[in-house]
C-alpha cells in the first residue's frame, strides 16, 4: 500500500553543483559545463553500450527489458525491425487506448465543423459572466476533444509502442514541418495532419511527404496560402465558415517557408524574386469550402483556378506559365518536383537529420554521403535513415552522449525507464508545458529545436528536477508506484557512468531515482 509522502528538498552537492553551474553559464550565454559533450576517442561501439545508444537515438530512451533485446537482436538485425514499422504489433493496452478515441475518425468537414460551432456559440452567447461561462465550455466540448486526442495519441505511441523509430521520426518531420496548434482552425486539424501528412510518410519518398504537407488544410491555413491570391481577385463570398477574413493578395509565407525550411535551406541559392514567383504559382491552392460546408468526405484541398496567377513568372532561372509550359495546378506540383530533387535540399535535410541523430554539429562526411544517399534513391527516407544508422558515426563513441535531450525526449525517456504509459495523457502534456516545450505548441515554422543551446538553461534544468522528483515519489498519476533506482539504472544500462552511478546509491533510497534522473548523463543522450 502505498505510504504518505512529504517532499523533501534536494541537497545532495553535486546536484546544486550542476545547477548553479547552469545558472552561471545560463546567464552568460553559455553552455554549463555540467551539461557540455566532450568528444571520446574514437572507437566502435559494441554490445550493450551500443544498444543503450542507439536506443536513446533511433528510439526514445529504453522500457525495461529493452536493453537485453536489442543486444540479443543484433544492431543490424533491430534496425531493419524498425524500419519495417507496420509489421511489429502495437501491445494490447496502447492498441485500446488509441481504438477508444473519437476525432480521429473524423472527416476534415466533421473537424472544421466543430470549430465552427465552437466559434459560433461563443459570436452568440448572451453578454453576461454566466452566458460566456457556458459558450466557453461548449467550445471547449467541442474543439478540446480534437486536441486531446492528438496529444494523447502521440504521447502513448512514445511510450508504449515497439515502432520506436517510426516516433522519433514523427518527431523530426512533424518539426521540419510544423503547423502550431494555435492559429485558427489548425487546432481542430493538428492531429490529422500528423496522422495525414507526417506519420504515412517519414519512411517513404521525401516528394510524397512534400506533397501530403503542401496540400494539407492545416498547413494551407498556418502558412496562410489560403489567403494568396492573383492580382485583382476579389471573394465575394465574404468570411468562410471558419470566420476567415477573404483573401486580398499575394502571401508569401508558405512559399517563403517552403524554400528556406522544408527543402532548399537558408543558404540554397535563392533569391527574393524566386519566393514571388514561387508564391506566384501557388496562388489557387487553397481549401474547398463548398464541400467543408456541405460535409463532405475526403480531403479539403482543391485548386481553385480563379485565384490563381496566370502570368508568366520566372522561378530559380526557368520560365513558368508561357507557351509550351506547366499550368495552373501544375505549376505548383511542378515546383515540388524540383524543389524535392534539388542538390541543395538533399544537403539540407541530410544535414538536419545528422544534427538531430548525431550531434548538434555534425561530422561533414556523414552529411555529404547522406546528402548523397538522398540523390541517388530520389529522397527514398527509408534508404537515408538505414545510411544514417548503420553509418560508422552513429557506432562511433566519440559522439556517445553528444546530444541534449529535448524537454520531450526528456520526459518520455523518464516515463519509458520504468514502462509507464499514464491514462489519461494530461499530467505528461502538463510536464512538457511546464518545460517549455508544449506538444505542437511552436509558434514559428521552423517548429523546436533539437540542439543543447536551445535547451539548457538554470530554469530548464530546474523544471527537469522538479519533474524527477515527482516521478521519483511515484505521482499516482505518473506511475503505478515509487520507482527502484536499482532496476531503472538496470534498465538505461551503460547510457549513466560510474560516477553518476555512485551518486546515486550514495543518496537515501527516497531520493536516488530523483538524482539519476536529475543527473546530466541522463539529460544527455
Amino acid at each position: 500500500m502505498r505510504q504518505p509522502e512529504t517532499s523533501s528538498p534536494i541537497h545532495r552537492r553535486s546536484m546544486l553543483k550542476w545547477i548553479a553551474s547552469a545558472g552561471a553559464a545560463s546567464a552568460a550565454g553559455t553552455v554549463p559545463s555540467a551539461w557540455v559533450w566532450a568528444a571520446a576517442p574514437q572507437t566502435s561501439m559494441s554490445g550493450t553500450a551500443l544498444a543503450a545508444h542507439l536506443l536513446n537515438r533511433a528510439a526514445l530512451g529504453p522500457r525495461p527489458g529493452d536493453l537485453q533485446t536489442v543486444a540479443a537482436t543484433g544492431y543490424e538485425r533491430w534496425v531493419d525491425q524498425q524500419l519495417q514499422p507496420q509489421t511489429l504489433a502495437l501491445p494490447a493496452p496502447l492498441a485500446d487506448a488509441l481504438a477508444e478515441m473519437v476525432t480521429p475518425q473524423e472527416s476534415h468537414a466533421q473537424l472544421l465543423r466543430r470549430f465552427r460551432d465552437g466559434i459560433t456559440a461563443e459570436r452568440r452567447a448572451p453578454d453576461t459572466p454566466q452566458g460566456k461561462a457556458q459558450a466557453e465550455e461548449e467550445r471547449r466540448a467541442l474543439i478540446g476533444p480534437t486536441v486531446t486526442d492528438a496529444i494523447s495519441g502521440r504521447i502513448w505511441r512514445a511510450l508504449a509502442s515497439p515502432r520506436q523509430l517510426e516516433e522519433v521520426l514523427v518527431d523530426f518531420w512533424f518539426n521540419h514541418f510544423n503547423v502550431f496548434v494555435g492559429k485558427n482552425f489548425t487546432r481542430v486539424l493538428v492531429g490529422a495532419y500528423e496522422r495525414e501528412a507526417i506519420r504515412p510518410h517519414v519512411l517513404g519518398r521525401f516528394r510524397d511527404l512534400l506533397g501530403a504537407t503542401a496540400k494539407h488544410p492545416a498547413m494551407l491555413v498556418y502558412l496562410d496560402q489560403t489567403q494568396s491570391v492573383a492580382p485583382g481577385f476579389r471573394d465575394n463570398a465574404g468570411p468562410n465558415f471558419a470566420g476567415m477574413p477573404p483573401p486580398s493578395g499575394l502571401n508569401e509565407n508558405y512559399a517563403r517557408e517552403l524554400m528556406e525550411l522544408h527543402t532548399l535551406g537558408v543558404d540554397g541559392g535563392y533569391t527574393q524574386a524566386d519566393v514571388t514567383a514561387l508564391a506566384r504559382m501557388l496562388t489557387g491552392w487553397t481549401i474547398n469550402r463548398r464541400a467543408a460546408q456541405a460535409m463532405e468526405p475526403g480531403h479539403l484541398f482543391t485548386f481553385d483556378a480563379r485565384r490563381h496567377d496566370t502570368t508568366e513568372k520566372l522561378w530559380l532561372g526557368q520560365r513558368v506559365s508561357g507557351p509550351g509550359q506547366v499550368q495552373g495546378v501544375a505549376e505548383g506540383e511542378w515546383a515540388l518536383d524540383v524543389l524535392a530533387a534539388h542538390p541543395a535540399t538533399a544537403r539540407h535535410i541530410a544535414y538536419k537529420l545528422a544534427q538531430a541523430f548525431v550531434a548538434d554539429d555534425p561530422p561533414t562526411a556523414l552529411v555529404q554521403g547522406l546528402a548523397e544517399r538522398f540523390a541517388a534513391t530520389g529522397g527514398d527516407l527509408r534508404a537515408v535513415t538505414r545510411a544514417l544508422l548503420l553509418s560508422p558515426e552513429m557506432a562511433d563513441a566519440a559522439y556517445r552522449q553528444a546530444k541534449f535531450k529535448t524537454p520531450y525526449h526528456f520526459v518520455l525517456s523518464s516515463l519509458r525507464s520504468v514502462g509507464a504509459m499514464p491514462r489519461p495523457a494530461g499530467p505528461v502534456a502538463a510536464a512538457l508545458n511546464q518545460q517549455g516545450m508544449p506538444l505542437y505548441g511552436a509558434q514559428t515554422p521552423d517548429g523546436y529545436k533539437n540542439t543543447a543551446a536551445a535547451w539548457v538553461s538554470a530554469e530548464a534544468i530546474t523544471q527537469r528536477i522538479q519533474f524527477a522528483t515527482q516521478l521519483a515519489q511515484g505521482r499516482p498519476v505518473l506511475v503505478a508506484d515509487r520507482p527502484d533506482a536499482a532496476q531503472v539504472l538496470a534498465t538505461l544500462g551503460p547510457a549513466i557512468g560510474d560516477t553518476t552511478r555512485s551518486h546515486v546509491m550514495a543518496e537515501r533510497a527516497a531520493m536516488q531515482a530523483t538524482v539519476l534522473w536529475a543527473s546530466p548523463d541522463f539529460m544527455r543522450r
